[in-house]
């Protein structure tokens, strides 16, 4: 190798390690602002570390008073980094940051999931539902937007554990360079948190003593405990049916010859027909369709279900409404749907009296559970032979969804009466734009909707506004309601009965912070017998429950529809 090669080879080395020297050197160069970068640098990693240690799991108490207590978790560690030689130290600062930073992202999911589900993240259960989340995104404001909120979150997950394992070595070394100061300093704030504890003293309405980051620890892992303790007691309780060997032909005798419609309305909550912004434009939905069913010879009862879900993860409430079983997560929702638990849509085919169908318009991916529900067919999203519009998530308004079970399957003639359980995605949120009324026999195969969605409000102008949220949230429970007493006015007969209710409530910010799981159940008939078997029920007339009408818990509609329509518990 020629001595002209060396060097060229040589000299870009030499420029780098001169810059890098340059650098290094600055803080000799300018003294003044290297202190203050320090300090600064300091202060801020102080901060960040409080705040993860202080950062409660609640929307409602993140609040400034909730960051000036005294974190009983930052003197355990200051004590134990003081008492480690320089290479532990940085290693246990290191990985207690990084931990720290972990808890700060499980925190901030916490956040998220109970504004919409109303409930804490599960750390074995959920992370499928972050993809349900970007899908929601993306349907709601846009494929771009999903696109940097996806790459935003990813980036605080990653980032976040790495920027609190540098804060927490940084504080670390502060910490040992000003060793004996640091320990009087720890001496004296753990007596300050141990009076304030003792004599339960307060600042801003809240205790000054905190040991909110050891007890988030401990919440998480008591929730994983739970997990996996559940899934065998849970496991055992399908088991265990009352109804599961009841031969067919002692299955709802009493409903022979009768279309029976199972109908979820996507978020239709006791908040509908009670929050003073929403009620008033339901309520006279409700009684207007009440009305208009009884000219057409049609009675409703309406009672109150406790779902097993709020908020979201619709398919929670339905699984739990036709299992006859409490099931509030995704690991139940996967062992009932894979045992041989007797679903109420089942019960039907079970017979061989009833052919089955499912129409699903908010299905747009594979769905092996439909074996489960019993469902000779199921018709998705792309089956349904539409062609117009989304409404942001909602693939096709109801009234077309239901304008196609007619035509596909309620319309047909048959041999055996139908039961069908349908699925209304219009009332899912955003509840942005929310379609309108047009003349059934102008539905076509639905771009007749295209002008009605371009002029709706834009999901984006909704989400983040309650009260606007909240009035859409109402429209579009009209809306659904309507679309469906319509349909069942112009297409109903003496023998058909339709069973509708909510899925759950809708999410905190419409439904309000601590509101009830109740939504609202309907049994509509011309058949007076089908009303009178649940004389004992103690629900109201027509299509809006009493505020003191009975409130039962989702999973015993199953067994009490059954025994009230003739049904024999299995024996032995």
């Amino acid at each position: 190798m020629s001595v002209f090669t060396r060097f060229a080879q040589a000299a870009p080395l030499g420029a780098a390690r001169s810059r890098l020297g340059h650098w290094r050197a600055w803080p000799t160069r300018h003294p003044g602002t290297a202190v203050g970068v320090r300090r600064s640098v300091t202060v801020l990693a102080l901060l960040l570390v409080l705040g993860a240690l202080l950062l409660p799991n609640t929307l409602a108490a993140l609040r400034p008073g909730r960051f000036t207590r005294i974190p009983a978790e930052a003197i355990v560690g200051a004590v134990l980094l003081l008492a480690l030689e320089r290479r532990a130290r940085r290693a246990v600062a290191a990985l207690g940051g990084a931990l720290l930073g972990a808890l700060t992202v499980l925190n901030v999911l916490d956040i998220g999931f109970r504004e919409y589900l109303g409930r804490g993240f599960n750390l074995v259960l959920d992370w499928g539902l972050l993809d349900d989340a970007r899908s929601y995104v993306a349907d709601s404001l846009g494929g771009a937007t999903a696109g940097w909120a996806t790459a935003g979150a990813v980036a605080l997950a990653v980032l976040l554990p790495v920027v609190m394992a540098l804060a927490v070595v940084r504080l670390g070394e502060v910490l040992a360079a000003h060793r004996e100061r640091a320990r009087r300093g720890a001496l004296v704030a753990a007596t300050v948190w141990i009076t304030c504890s003792a004599l339960g003293l307060q600042l801003f309405g809240l205790p000054l003593a905190s040991d909110r980051a050891s007890g988030a620890l401990e919440q998480q892992a008591r929730r994983v405990l739970d997990t996996v303790r559940d899934e065998a007691a849970f496991r055992k309780e399908t088991e265990s049916d009352a109804f599961g060997a009841t031969p067919g032909g002692q299955l709802v005798p009493d409903l022979r010859g009768k279309d029976v419609l199972f109908t979820f309305i996507e978020s239709y909550g006791r908040s509908a027909v009670e929050d003073p912004l929403i009620a008033p434009g339901v309520d006279r939905t409700l009684d207007a369709s009440t009305a208009e069913l009884a000219k057409a010879g049609f009675h409703a009862k309406s009672g109150w279900l406790t779902s097993a879900t709020y908020g979201g993860s619709s398919w929670l409430g339905h699984s739990t409404f036709l299992s006859g079983l409490w099931v509030d997560n995704q690991q139940r929702y996967r062992t009932v749907t894979s045992s041989d638990r007797l679903a109420l849509t089942e019960v039907f085919e079970k017979t061989g009296a009833w052919d089955t169908v499912g129409i699903m318009p908010g299905v747009q991916k594979g769905w092996p559970e439909a074996g489960f529900f019993g469902l000779d067919k199921v018709y998705n999203a792309f089956q349904l032979g539409y062609r117009g519009p989304k409404f942001s998530w909602s693939t096709m308004p109801d009234q077309y969804a239901l304008e196609a079970f007619q035509r596909l399957e309620h319309g047909r003639e048959r041999d055996r009466p139908l039961m069908a359980e349908i699925v209304l995605t219009s009332s899912h949120q955003p509840w942005a734009p929310v379609p309108g009324m047009v003349g059934w026999d102008e539905l076509g195969d639905g771009r007749i909707f295209g002008p009605i969605e371009e002029a709706g409000e834009k999901p984006s102008d909704v989400v983040a506004d309650t009260t606007r949220s909240k009035r859409a949230y109402g429209r579009s429970i009209q809306y659904s309601v309507t679309s469906l007493t319509q349909w069942l006015e112009r297409y109903g007969t003496d023998d058909t009965v339709l069973v509708f209710l909510g899925d759950h409530q809708p999410i905190a910010r419409v439904s309000g912070q601590n509101a009830s799981r109740d939504v609202p159940v309907s049994i509509v008939a011309k058949d007076p017998k089908v009303l009178a078997a649940i004389d004992d029920w103690g629900w109201a007339e027509g299509l809006k429950p009493g505020a003191d009408t009975p409130v039962w818990k989702m999973s015993a509609f199953r067994d009490r529809f059954l025994t009230a329509y003739g049904s024999v518990p299995a024996t032995g």
